[in-house]
């Protein structure tokens, strides 16, 4: 029996951009202008990497939401790595340095490490009106150029550490995929654009929301993935092998949810050492991480299909639809009903 109004939710990664969010309007308390400057022969994966965790922020519903614009120096068009054209939104003459919170070099492997002069004036009155400037493959390169470097760690491709060591000995050539120092940023190719975003975001949010993101662009890194899976509990290879079976007995028995003695029957542990597993690695109990799984499926159908209220109820293990009903509005913040139509209204 649940007795607060609202659940903590346990799943909150998972259900993150859906709680609360479509029955009342949060107030927007921060906004940040992110600026891209695209190169030719630029990396399209890192580009799209990046601001897919932008876009993807702005999912969720934290509190900051992140604008983005594209620059290149000269025309409305650059040809990415892999022969696609991407329009831009301004000529980089066009930037205007003190309105952008953060400036993103967009690198690539052919790109040609030739700086100009307005580049570099832009990237000094970028930093000197507090931007942070970041770097993606090997846009650090620029920044380095700039003088803007020295005395920072920055995460550079493979290929050209050996060069940016000898160009510019005052910066501090890192071995890592991804690094933020202070106020620069940088990451050594397309796949750690995405977890040098991340980073920069951390700043931003709480955890939670950092969580969210992950739980929607990272949930194919592993090779399985359950449907109602969290990604932040599968990637924790600490858990107590008792404690993955429980969890994967409950994945896969959501239309007819066990007893919790059942579960632990199974399991082959007693009960109270079930709640004890669950006490100290999920801050939950066992009935509780259950409920959120099936409300968390029933939220995935109502959203994705157009099954019945009660089809959807019943698929989901509750032979009460009044139940239901409560049980969705206590951790969603608005019943079935109202969150299907206005899913369909967000669309």
């Amino acid at each position: 029996m649940v007795k607060s109004a609202r659940f903590k939710s346990l799943l909150i990664s998972k259900n993150r951009a859906f709680i609360n969010a479509i029955a009342s309007e949060e107030p927007i308390i921060r906004r940040k202008k992110v600026a891209f400057i695209l190169f030719e022969h630029f990396s399209l994966m890192a580009f799209t990497g990046a601001v897919d965790a932008l876009v993807t922020a702005n999912l969720v519903k934290s509190n900051m939401r992140y604008e983005v614009s594209v620059f290149s120096d000269g025309g409305h068009k650059v040809l990415s790595d892999i022969g696609i054209e991407v329009a831009v939104n301004y000529a980089l003459e066009d930037l205007d340095e003190g309105d952008v919170d953060y400036l993103i070099l967009c690198g690539g492997y052919r790109l040609e490490m030739h700086s100009s002069h307005s580049l570099r004036a832009k990237l000094k009155a970028a930093s000197h009106a507090g931007c942070l400037l970041g770097g993606l493959w090997n846009g650090a390169y620029f920044i380095a150029e700039a003088g803007l470097l020295d005395g920072y760690e920055c995460a550079f491709h493979p290929d050209g550490r050996s060069m940016m060591s000898e160009e510019f000995p005052e910066v501090v050539v890192s071995q890592r995929s991804c690094v933020v120092d202070r106020d620069r940023a940088s990451c050594a190719g397309a796949n750690s654009s995405l977890d040098m975003m991340l980073l920069i975001i951390r700043q931003d949010c709480e955890g939670a929301y950092i969580n969210a993101i992950e739980e929607v662009l990272s949930c194919d890194k592993r090779s399985e993935v359950i449907d109602t899976s969290v990604i932040s509990i599968d990637r924790d290879l600490s858990l107590p092998q008792a404690l993955k079976d429980a969890l994967e007995l409950m994945n896969n028995n959501i239309d007819e949810p066990l007893s919790i003695k059942e579960v632990a029957t199974w399991i082959g542990v007693s009960r109270r050492q079930l709640e004890r597993l669950f006490n100290c690695w999920l801050e939950a109990t066992p009935s509780r991480y259950y409920l959120e799984l099936r409300l968390t499926q029933a939220r995935q159908l109502l959203q994705h299909t157009n099954k019945s209220l009660t089809y959807i109820a019943v698929a989901t293990g509750f032979v009460n639809i009044s139940h239901f009903r409560r049980c969705f509005s206590r951790l969603f913040g608005i019943s079935p009903t109202r969150f299907r139509k206005a899913i369909h209204l967000y669309d």
